[in-house]
């Protein structure tokens, strides 16, 4: 459709460190993706699923994914056209699991450059390959949990694993409700943090 494709200074900065991250294991190149993005990326998802915790969380799924694999990235797109499409869909299945009628799946995203994101919405049943995704993003989740400090791993498992809201967590753990957002906060920020060092946890 296009001839050669004509990519920004920011987008051929963000081809440089995928090439750090993923031929040298660069942990800054991760880190610096990462500061690029995860606001703009949670804004975004804010937008559809409008709650600021299952946004924060998303957003952590969104990244984890995304550097699992960034291995595959090609650079027929900016990286920010990948990521947006890769929490956006992230964030669909998300609307369709819980059924949240919070947006309308006709809106349409676009990236920090402009391009339109592509939602890819089918039935409201996983297919095999939608399965084979959440249990991969399951497995990761569960790698990075293992390294968090034993009280904040009962946390992360109630919420990500058994999907409990935070007001379930805080009648089964018997704790004030602030306490427990408070403390997921703070999981979800070294869950970042694993997330960015991921070279020393795989």
């Amino acid at each position: 459709m296009e001839g050669k494709r004509q990519f920004s200074d920011k987008a051929l900065e963000d081809f440089r460190l995928i090439d750090k991250a993923v031929n040298e294991g660069d942990q800054q190149a991760f880190a610096s993706l990462m500061a690029r993005y995860k606001r703009p990326v949670y804004h975004m998802i804010l937008k559809m699923v409008r709650n600021v915790d299952d946004a924060e969380d998303l957003t952590i799924e969104a990244f984890a994914k995304a550097f699992k694999n960034l291995a595959r990235f090609k650079k027929d797109y900016t990286f920010s056209t990948w990521l947006f499409r890769i929490a956006t869909n992230n964030a669909i299945d998300f609307i369709r699991k819980k059924k949240l009628e919070t947006m309308s799946l006709n809106t349409s995203f676009t990236d920090d450059s402009g391009e339109a994101v592509q939602i890819d919405v089918e039935d409201k049943r996983l297919n095999p390959q939608e399965e084979a995704i959440k249990s991969q993003k399951v497995e990761l989740m569960r790698m990075f949990v293992t390294k968090l400090p034993a009280k904040y791993q009962k946390l992360v498992k109630l919420r990500y694993f058994k999907e409990f809201s935070y007001e379930e967590i805080a009648k089964e753990l018997d704790a004030p409700l602030g306490t427990v957002k408070a403390q997921l906060h703070r999981a979800r920020e070294l869950m970042y943090d694993l997330v960015k060092n991921k070279k020393d946890h795989i």
